[in-house]
């Protein structure tokens, strides 16, 4: 079924060390010629929704992590076939694997769109579609195509056979992969204040938004955005700030060993310009170091901030 290619792909993320990712399409279905009579086609047209019901129960079982209740949905000899060419054969086997996946991998949930659906025979019907997880998992971003076999056992559709493959989207993600540790959510308290930041992937992980949000001792709260990503003129990796008293900076962000240094200039909302150097320091996988050093605003020096320890929630 279309949900569970894309779903073992991602399973298969976790036992082969390989990324998928996937996307939507539009769904197109396919029944029996209108030249034929309707009683037939009110047939085709039943057993149609009951492969898509079963697609949906497909997602309920895996968005519940129900590894039992997914296996249900595959013929007793049914196979899956990753990207990488591993198969998975049985309900023994793919229970296995999807319990394996629950037990061991992220916290996802999972789509699928149907490009294609049409039946074969009377029991026999043939899938084409797309599906998608969220969070994507790491790695480059990738359409998760898969081609589904069903097959009418005892009144009742299951899948008999599903095959994946995966294909590369284009992308500046390559540029910007050593980023990709940054994606999640970030909490510093310090002097009373806390500060959240949120990292997320944008237009298909080309650049990582960051939304910041300070919650002050006497109560106020502030919050600003920061866009990174690939200036293809350039040839570097570039921030754009936006911060909530309507000025803005552009950064050019170089790697050092164990993080980047941000070399920023902006401009305040009053319309000083301003000038520092950021600093990410990578502590291990949850946890980094930030701090601005060199700062001035117009023209003044000011004091280097302190070192602010991020810690992943």
């Amino acid at each position: 079924m279309r949900f569970n290619l894309c779903v073992v792909s991602y399973m298969s993320l976790v036992m082969l060390g390989q990324g998928a990712f996937c996307c939507f399409g539009q769904e197109a279905e396919s029944a029996e010629s209108s030249s034929k009579p309707a009683t037939q086609q009110r047939d085709s047209s039943a057993d149609l929704a009951a492969i898509r019901a079963g697609s949906a129960a497909f997602v309920a079982a895996f968005n519940s992590r129900d590894a039992k209740a997914v296996a249900a949905l595959w013929t007793a000899d049914g196979e899956y076939s990753d990207e990488a060419g591993r198969s998975f054969t049985g309900r023994d086997a793919i229970e296995a694997g999807y319990a394996h996946f629950f037990a061991e991998g992220p916290q996802v949930t999972m789509r699928v769109m149907i490009d294609s659906l049409r039946l074969l025979s009377d029991d026999a019907a043939i899938e084409d579609g797309r599906a998608v997880v969220d969070p994507p998992p790491a790695g480059a971003p990738a359409i998760s195509k898969y081609t589904a076999v069903h097959v009418k056992v005892d009144g009742k559709w299951l899948m008999a056979s599903v095959r994946d493959s995966r294909i590369e989207t284009p992308s500046a993600f390559r540029n910007v992969a050593d980023l990709e540790w940054l994606i999640g959510t970030w909490i510093a308290e310090q002097h009373g204040a806390t500060i959240e930041s949120v990292c997320s992937w944008l237009a298909n992980k080309s650049f990582v938004e960051r939304r910041y949000t300070i919650a002050h001792a006497d109560g106020t709260k502030t919050s600003g955005v920061q866009l990174i990503g690939w200036n293809p003129l350039d040839g570097l990796v570039q921030s754009w700030d936006f911060s909530p008293d309507g000025g803005n900076a552009l950064g050019v962000w170089s790697p050092r060993e164990g993080g980047w240094i941000a070399e920023m200039r902006g401009v305040t909302g009053a319309g000083a310009e301003t000038t520092s150097v950021n600093t990410l320091t990578r502590l291990d996988d949850n946890a980094y170091v930030w701090q601005s050093v060199q700062r001035t605003m117009g023209g003044i020096e000011l004091a280097d901030t302190e070192e602010v320890v991020l810690k992943r929630q």
